[in-house]
This record gives structure tokens, sequence and C-alpha cells, in this order.
């Protein structure tokens, strides 16, 4: 395995190549793995999984955690015990990856896509509060609303709460790459919403290799979940199942590299934001080149360094950006691709939109990962310089 964690390179690709954001170990894996083998537990019961959600709960600030097999799955109970139905409009950022509306369009819900307009490209609670009252107006509020923090930044929670609860609308916080990142007072990104979905894939701050958490201050909401999570299975001595559920469990395997990361969680959000500042400082006098902005009132994980390419003024595209660190053996990745301009949502309601599409085509997320070196960033940093403008 090389420093970088590829165990083979791409092909055409160096054997070091720099990934955009590669699982960092603690150290700590190998002791937490052995202890859970030796016990003899690998199915998603015993104590590891109930220590990790004990853990994310902690280092959340949320009343009760239920750990899961994927973040995608966590976004899909939270549907679930939210009740939403075949028909339910379900409003979402159209600036986010496609498993934040995935769950609910398999259910039979319909998406309404809003403009990420906010500071740091989430949801805008002002979009969000003038098309609840249009919808409200025409008989057609949403189910649920899913604001999204973007690349670790926190949405404005407690307006985009405020402007749900006065029509009765619940929120459902995709909170994926937001571990470690806070809105004001301290409060942990994602607290406010009914239930919060994280993930912990192998690119996240701190990973289980894959899975995720739902958590929530509703125990019984939660407890719903932790029941489908299980496969529904009703308490008897048989299988009985008053409904349909799944296999989303936390392997004890994978909780046991999730107690071993989350003591990490606060050492890697500062590495990250340390990389963040690296960037702002080297690239930040390059003119056509600005970074996603953090509002005064969070502090975002920063889980990506997402800058924004003006080519008129930088003089190249994003495009261009990434194929020259492409090119160099650096990872690299255009912006999310909103969902309004997918085909799979070509036909989805939605509100506004400009200002998500133009991020898509100006943003690139730059190499991130906790264990990047000083020498590598230099690299990455070298390459962008090398783009400009002359």
């Amino acid at each position: 395995m090389t420093r970088r964690g590829a165990v083979l390179p791409f092909p055409g690709r160096p054997t070091e190549w720099l990934h955009l954001s590669p699982p960092a170990l603690t150290g700590r894996e190998i002791e937490s793995l052995r202890l859970t083998l030796e016990a003899g537990w690998l199915a998603p019961a015993g104590p590891a999984p109930a220590a990790f959600e004990a853990a994310v709960a902690d280092s959340t600030g949320f009343l009760t955690a239920l750990a899961t097999a994927s973040g995608t799955a966590a976004l899909h109970l939270g549907y679930r015990v939210l009740d939403v139905q075949p028909g339910d409009e379900v409003w979402a950022p159209t600036a986010t990856f496609v498993a934040t509306i995935a769950p609910a369009v398999q259910m039979g819900a319909v998406p309404r896509l809003l403009d990420a307009t906010g500071p740091g490209f989430t949801l805008d609670p002002g979009l969000l509060s003038e098309t609840l009252a249009r919808a409200a107006r025409r008989g057609r509020l949403p189910r649920v609303v899913v604001p999204v923090d973007l690349y670790g930044q926190p949405a404005e929670m407690d307006a985009i709460v405020a402007a749900c609860e006065r029509w009765g609308v619940a929120v459902l916080s995709d909170s994926a790459a937001a571990m470690g990142s806070t809105m004001r007072g301290g409060v942990h990104a994602g607290r406010g919403a009914r239930l919060a979905a994280f993930s912990f894939n192998g690119n996240k701050i701190v990973t289980t290799g894959g899975g995720g958490a739902l958590a929530s201050d509703d125990p019984g909401l939660l407890g719903r979940a932790r029941a489908l999570a299980a496969q529904a299975r009703e308490p008897a001595a048989h299988y009985e199942h008053e409904t349909t559920g799944y296999a989303y469990g936390l392997s004890s395997v994978l909780a046991a590299v999730g107690l071993a990361q989350l003591p990490a969680l606060e050492a890697r959000v500062e590495r990250r934001r340390e990389i963040f500042a690296t960037y702002a400082a080297a690239l930040g006098d390059l003119p056509g080149l600005s970074f996603l902005a953090e509002p005064d009132w969070s502090r975002s994980n920063r889980w990506l360094t997402v800058a924004q390419i003006e080519p008129a003024v930088f003089g190249a595209d994003r495009e261009q950006v990434r194929r020259a660190l492409d090119d160099a053996g650096m990872e690299s990745r255009p912006a999310w691709k909103p969902l309004h301009l997918q085909p799979a949502f070509r036909d989805a309601p939605r509100a506004g939109g400009a200002r998500a599409a133009e991020l898509f085509e100006r943003g690139l997320c730059l190499p991130s990962g906790s264990s990047m070196t000083p020498s590598d960033q230099a690299r990455v940093i070298e390459v962008v310089r090398g783009c400009a403008r002359r």
C-alpha cells in the first residue's frame, strides 16, 4: 500500500497519486478491531455499534443516534419515519449530491429543487420562506424540507426550521459531510432538525470505511428508525412483521473502526481548516479566484476546500485547472452538478437554480485530505498558480 492509501495506481496515473480526500488512520483501528473480533462480534449487534452510536451522539450533541450502513440509508430511514408517501413533495437545495433526494424519489415522492443562494451556497432561508408561502396558497406544502451542509458548511438551521415550523413542515438535515461543523453558540451542524443524517464514507473527515448515522432529539422517531433498520421485526420469538424494513445496521467491524476514528474528529477539523487557510493565503491574491464563504455564525469543518474560478479574469476555466492537476498526479473534482441539470431530475419543479449552476461551472474541489503534507499542498498551489493569467 502506498503512503496515500492506493493499493495500485489508476491506469496511466503515478503511484504517488494525491487523492482528493483519502481516509486517514489514527493508529488505533487495529486494536479496536482486534478487541471486537476476539469477542466474536461481526454482525450489526453487540457492544461496538452501541458504543459508536453513543460516541456519535456525544460528538454531535444529539440525544440519540442510530448507526447505519451508509449516510444514504440514514436519509432513507429519515424519510420513512417522517411518513413520506407517494406523491408528497420533498424539497432540497439543487446544489447537492444525488443521495440527498434519491431515497425520497424511490419512495414515490416528488422533488422540488431550490437554488442555493446562501453565503456558503447552502439553502437560503429567505427563498425557502417565500416558496413555502406560495406553496401554502396553492395547498401544496412539502412533507419534508432537507437542507444540506454543503462541503461541511452548516446550513442556517435556526432560520430554516423557523420557516418550516410556520407551516408544520418537518426538517431532515443532510449533514453527511458536516461532522465537527458548528453553528451559533457551538451547536453542532444538523441540530434543530427533527433528524440529521451523517456519513462515515471513506472520503469523510472521520470514517468507518462505509457507514452513516441518523441522529435525533426525539427518541420515538429514532426508535421507529431503529426497528426499520433491523428488518422491522416485531418483538416475538418467531419472525413477525407488520411492515417491511431494511438491513441497514452498521456491522461491528465498521463500528470498531469508527470508535477509533471519532476521538480524532476535532484534530481533523483543525487540520482541514489549516489546509483551507493555506490555500486561501497562497492563492487569494490571484484575480478571478475565490473560495466558498464561511458566515461568521458558523465554523465549517472545511471537509473540502472549494475554489471558484472566473475564467475571463483568472485566465483558465475550472476544467483546465482540473486537467492540469490531473496531469500532475493530483485529484480534484468539479463542484456538485445541480440536481436540476441532472437528466434524472429534468422535469422536477424548482425555484431558481442559476447560482447553483454558476457554482458548478466555476467551482473546483481541491485536494484536502487530513494527511496531506505541506509539500503535497505546495504542489497543488504551484499548479493552480501556473494556470493563472500572467
